[in-house]
């Protein structure tokens, strides 16, 4: 099924109190910008004419001016980008849908550090877990990456940036009240004291909510109303030690509470839902000469919990992350940015149909990648890259980038880029009752091509972005081995554009819109068939 859409975003939030100490950011004109400086895209700060792949960034100044709404909504703004669920109850779980890619096919990286949920089917992390009230920048990059991220960058990355402590000690206090009886408070401190930040946020976000399902149009029942409930806290300190050395910590706690139904036209009483979420990350920063060395080390773990009129559910996911990059100039013209990383997963399920142990419901990864980036006078810029994935139950696969771009008067770039990516099978598709321990990752194919064009500097961008994705070895349900369980058997085939304007006439106001153009077909053993619905 083909899907078209075109937007023009504007926003009026819920109505609010704000009470700031200390003055608001000017008006960001560089969001489209060539000169925009971006980390996402190369793991190293790179300006956008750098860079031959299509970044789209959320600037602090446009989530301050996004007062009322959640993270979701001003995700779901972005070309090409839809999240699933959005216009339903704040509460149910919302799912990440890039450029027609299924949910799971995006990662998720929270200050660079990915935030999979290592408990449900599809390893995704529900988006929605994140207070915008705590986020600083949002950039959103397209196309596969795995070869800088690893697993699940297959349709792109999306990198949330929380807000650190920087310059003076500053008090921020909000309220805000809304229709659906919605109140929500929110208290952060930022500031640095000598060689030491601090960045602390809290906030608070009570809603009576509304049924997502609706009674049958011949019946005249009234549904029960979901409740809905976050809180949330995020702490950020840095320390500098030297000229060399500077050391990080970030600590990130979400609470979602919520009422659920039961499906399209059914109620549910006393069904609940309770996510808890946890992520403390530990870094530091080595200056090595004319280069610079990051070494992270990460825990996140995801609770869920359900409760049908009794009857309980919970999943529990875990995962260790550690990694050391490199970036270090080889020439004037030369970069190399290259590291290794371990990544360990397990799962603790207890529901009524089963349940799975961390001792037995558990794997690991590690990887090794490095990607030179070549810059020459004349505008031509090329990453040549790879990485070696090695997994404790499949084996090993490979991945590579070929990104070439090209910059005419600093104002206008050309840009292609041919990279592979992945997806490894989700602990449940390998060790739940439908498990399977003889599935491959799925494994994508990208193409994407296009242009940026800055027609009038800081107050005009155009650019045009074409894409084709093919993956192979997708897993879904089938036979294996005489029974129903998860297997590599279909074949996704995916193409499409995306048009995008922004225009800032002045500081006090900007237009942005976009057409986004999606087609995609899965291929099974037997037949072919649109399968884009979104």
């Amino acid at each position: 099924m083909k899907r078209n859409r075109i937007s023009v975003v504007a926003g009026l939030g819920l109505a609010q109190l704000a009470l700031l100490t200390g003055n608001a950011t000017a008006q960001d004109q560089s969001d489209r910008s060539l000169e925009e400086v971006v980390v996402t895209a190369s793991r190293s700060p790179r300006k956008q004419s750098e860079i031959g792949k299509v970044v789209h960034v959320i600037t602090s100044d446009q989530l301050e001016k996004s007062q009322g709404r959640t993270l979701p909504d001003v995700l779901n703004t972005v070309a090409g980008l839809t999240i699933g669920g959005n216009a339903n109850n704040p509460g149910d779980i919302k799912s990440v849908y890039l450029r027609g890619a299924s949910a799971g096919n995006t990662l998720i990286l929270i200050d660079g550090i990915p935030v999979n949920d290592a408990s449900n089917i599809t390893g995704e992390f529900d988006i929605s877990a994140v207070a915008i009230d705590q986020v600083e920048r949002v950039e959103i990059l397209k196309g596969g990456s795995s070869t800088l991220y690893g697993s699940d960058a297959v349709a792109g990355v999306i990198n949330i940036i929380t807000k650190k402590g920087i310059g003076k000690p500053v008090i921020s206090v909000g309220g805000a009240a809304g229709s659906y009886g919605t109140f929500k408070e929110s208290l952060g401190f930022s500031g640095q004291f000598g060689k030491t930040s601090l960045g602390v946020n809290v906030s608070n976000l009570d809603m009576k909510g509304f049924s997502t399902s609706a009674p049958r149009p011949d019946s005249d029942a009234e549904f029960e109303k979901d409740a809905f409930h976050q809180r949330s806290v995020s702490v950020n300190l840095g320390q500098t030690i030297s000229q060399k050395l500077t050391l990080r910590g970030n600590l990130q706690y979400n609470n979602n509470e919520a009422g659920l139904d039961d499906g399209a036209f059914n109620d549910a009483t006393n069904y609940t839902y309770d996510k808890r979420s946890w992520f403390l990350g530990l870094g530091s920063k080595v200056v090595l000469g004319s280069g610079v060395m990051n070494i992270n080390v990460s825990q996140n773990t995801v609770v869920n919990k359900f409760d049908n009129n009794g009857s309980p559910s919970e999943y529990t996911g875990r995962i260790t992350n550690a990694d050391a990059t490199v970036h270090y100039p080889l020439a004037s013209f030369l970069d190399l940015n290259g590291g290794m990383s371990f990544k360990y997963n397990e799962t603790d399920q207890t529901t009524p149909f089963g349940a799975l142990k961390p001792d037995s419901a558990n794997n690991n990864m590690t990887s090794v990648f490095s990607s030179f980036f070549l810059k020459t006078n004349g505008g031509f810029r090329m990453e040549l890259g790879g990485r070696l994935n090695s997994h404790s139950e499949y084996g090993s696969n490979l991945t590579y980038t070929i990104n070439p771009s090209y910059l005419i008067n600093e104002r206008f770039k050309l840009f292609g880029n041919l990279s592979s990516a992945y997806k490894v099978p989700s602990l449940y598709q390998l060790y739940s009752q439908y498990g399977n321990l003889n599935l491959k990752p799925e494994s994508s194919r990208t193409f994407e091509g296009g242009f940026d064009f800055m027609l009038i500097l800081n107050k005009l961008n155009l650019s045009f972005a074409y894409f084709d994705r093919r993956i192979e070895d997708v897993i879904d349900f089938g036979q294996s081995g005489g029974r129903f369980a998860y297997v590599n058997q279909n074949k996704q085939k995916d193409k499409g554009y995306e048009i995008e304007v922004k225009a800032a006439p002045s500081k006090d106001f900007s237009i942005y819109a976009f057409y986004a153009f999606v087609d995609g077909k899965l291929i099974t053993s037997s037949a072919s068939s649109f399968n884009l619905l979104r």
